[in-house]
């Protein structure tokens, strides 16, 4: 036992008072004989003894209440069984990603968290609060009980590296106390293992009830005729107890179609017909696990003509204005010669057709072009210069000109997987009239050729949104022009650059897009939630690239949903953003934890470590004691004759 206030002990000195006093009280009596009291002898000797008795029982409580009272003040206590950590610093670590939605026993995971952590953490206990999206430094209960309250989910995956590594950045001479809670579904072992061992660690494990989930994965446009899209979702069944889910599609909140999913296996595929026209809402189903990844955000912007510049010869460019018809593009020729520098940034799509020479000045304006985003196609001439070609495309990809072959090739092979073709074929084709040329230049390059001849060599290669065809499209050198590739391979080269395509960007993911705005100086364009006049802008990166803008998001925004691109107050383009799935599945493996600290529930923890580190202080004890004794000297003094 140890005391607070020692030094009080000195006052039991004073107990030598009450055993003077009693002992000044004890006189002694002259002994005096009287007639006819004989008889009274025996009772007065019995008297006498009892008042004895009496003094002593007096001087034992009165010297117990004395001790009892300086003890009291002095303020026994027993240390602490962890007394070393006592000045420990608190972290708790909570979880609070997606997968956290799942149901436990008495509810949310995440919500019963913080419940729990109001409830048992004391109102003068000092701790930090650190999650995947917020952190409280040295904070109380009372201080920050609000904001926990309003704690919501984040959209990005729980890292316990991250997290630990904020902790351990935290300077401080004092050990920290690390309590971690979280489902520890996708947590890497390895991530355990990496916790600091000067870090007093415990895990609070927590657990779904409910593990079946559906999400909606992913949406894209399969099929597009002249008045419809084809749009296809996909849909992933994380369990095996539902077979069939209801699925919605809306469009500015209304629902437009709507039909039952029936899985019969883990990840299923579902087509709705929908107007080619602007499109702004979601698809939507409910199921009795997790919320977030239940609805998912899609944009159609309106159709728009594509301008597309053809330069070369009028007559070798006709079979082009038959593909690039005028009810969906605004194509044009001009000669090279004829050629208005000025008209280049204002095309979506220009088209090198045989061209024998491409001027140095077209080189660069070309180029740069190319670097912002645009869409080039190269038809070489037979009568093309090779280093004035190769010096110019070293500049867009690594491809390489070489000598002009005068042999006739069959274009044989397919790549059926390639944006170009994948929608075209129903089955990879082998008896079909392959189309031949018979002049063509040697090529040289890393990227995979998109057709190439019957020797492996490439007929039409693509890097990024630049095409080049290794021999002239022309019907004295090539029959390519009556083939049946011919509509699909120009119109889909300027179509996986159309931006009126779908929009489905994730959230946290580098998206880069670019949009037609012609900004003034100093002028920007703002991002803001659809249909919600008090919701918040914000400005992603953003580079002028002519009459163009390319914008960059990153982890803005924060919240899924359909936004509008706004330049002012003149909606630009409509854009969607949705949440990654990487927290649906609930029967992904845990991290084996038999090797930590664990605790059932977060009481237990919070409980064990406030005894442990607690004095057990016994004073109050002593002044109850006091009191007894106080109470039992009345009692002498009536009843103790």
């Amino acid at each position: 036992m140890q005391f607070k206030h020692p030094e009080i002990l000195y006052f039991l000195f004073l107990l030598l008072i009450p055993i003077l006093v009693h002992l000044f009280q004890l006189r002694r009596f002259k002994k005096e004989y009287f007639t006819n009291v004989q008889f009274l002898k025996e009772l007065s000797l019995q008297t006498r003894k009892s008042s004895k008795i009496k003094k002593w029982l007096l001087l034992a409580t009165r010297l117990l209440i004395l001790t009892a009272l300086i003890i009291a003040f002095a303020q026994p206590f027993f240390a602490a069984k962890d007394a070393n950590a006592i000045t420990n610093e608190t972290y708790i670590v909570v979880d609070n990603s997606f997968s956290m939605q799942a149901q436990g026993q008495k509810g949310p995971l995440l919500k019963r968290i913080l419940e729990d952590l109001q409830q048992h953490l004391t109102e003068d206990q000092t701790f930090s609060l650190i999650t995947s999206s917020e952190s409280f430094w040295d904070t109380d209960i009372k201080s920050s009980q609000k904001e926990i309250q309003n704690l919501n989910y984040s959209p990005s995956e729980f890292s316990l590296n991250q997290v630990l590594s904020q902790i351990k950045s935290r300077k401080t001479p004092f050990q920290k106390d690390v309590i971690i809670i979280s489902d520890f579904i996708n947590t890497e072992t390895k991530s355990l293992e990496k916790i600091d061992k000067e870090f007093n660690t415990f895990l609070v494990p927590v657990k779904a009830e409910q593990k079946n989930n559906i999400s909606i994965d992913s949406v894209f446009i399969k099929e597009t005729s002249d008045k419809f899209y084809e749009i296809g979702f996909q849909l992933t069944n994380f369990g095996t107890e539902i077979t069939e889910i209801p699925l919605g599609i809306y469009n500015e909140n209304k629902l437009v179609a709507k039909s039952v999913v029936k899985f019969d296996s883990a990840k299923k595929e579902v087509f709705f017909t929908l107007p080619k026209q602007a499109f702004n809402g979601y698809a939507s189903i409910t199921d009795n696990g997790l919320a977030y990844d239940n609805e998912l955000y899609f944009s159609i912007s309106e159709p728009k003509k594509m301008n597309i510049l053809s330069i070369g010869s009028a007559d070798k460019s006709k079979f082009l204005s038959k593909i690039y018809n005028s009810s969906e593009f605004n194509y044009s020729n001009v000669e090279l010669n004829a050629l208005n520098y000025n008209l280049l940034e204002k095309q979506d799509v220009i088209v090198l057709n045989e061209l024998a020479e491409i001027p140095q000045a077209l080189q660069t304006t070309l180029s740069d072009f190319a670097k912002k985003d645009g869409n080039i196609i190269v038809i070489p001439s037979s009568e093309s210069k090779i280093d004035e070609l190769n010096n110019w495309l070293k500049n867009l990809g690594n491809i390489r000109f070489s000598q002009n072959e005068n042999n006739k090739k069959l274009i044989t092979k397919i790549s059926f997987s390639h944006p170009l073709y994948k929608n075209v074929f129903e089955k990879n084709v082998t008896n079909f009239q392959f189309p031949s040329v018979n002049k063509q230049f040697a090529v040289s390059t890393t990227s995979a050729p998109v057709l190439r001849f019957e020797d492996d060599s490439p007929f039409l290669t693509a890097i990024g949104k630049v095409y080049v065809f290794s021999a002239a499209l022309n019907k004295e050198n090539s029959n390519f022009q009556n083939s049946p590739l011919i509509v699909p391979t120009f119109y889909n080269m300027v179509q996986n650059t159309n931006r009126s395509g779908i929009s489905a960007m994730q959230i946290g993911v580098e998206n880069p897009l670019t949009v037609d705005a012609q900004l003034q100086k100093e002028e920007i364009l703002k991002v803001k939630q659809s249909k919600q006049s008090n919701a918040t802008d914000f400005v992603p990166s953003q580079q002028i690239r002519n009459n163009k803008v390319q914008l960059t998001f990153d982890n803005a925004p924060e919240i899924a949903g359909n936004y509008g691109i706004y330049q002012n107050d003149d909606l630009v383009q409509n854009i969607s953003f949705n949440y990654a799935r990487t927290e649906s599945n609930l029967n992904d493996p845990v991290a084996d934890l038999s090797k930590f600290k664990t605790a059932n529930s977060i009481e237990s923890i919070i409980d064990t470590l406030q005894t442990d580190r607690t004095n057990n202080e016994i004073w109050k004890w002593f002044a109850i004691l006091t009191l007894l004794f106080l109470i039992t000297e009345l009692f002498i003094q009536k009843f103790v004759k």
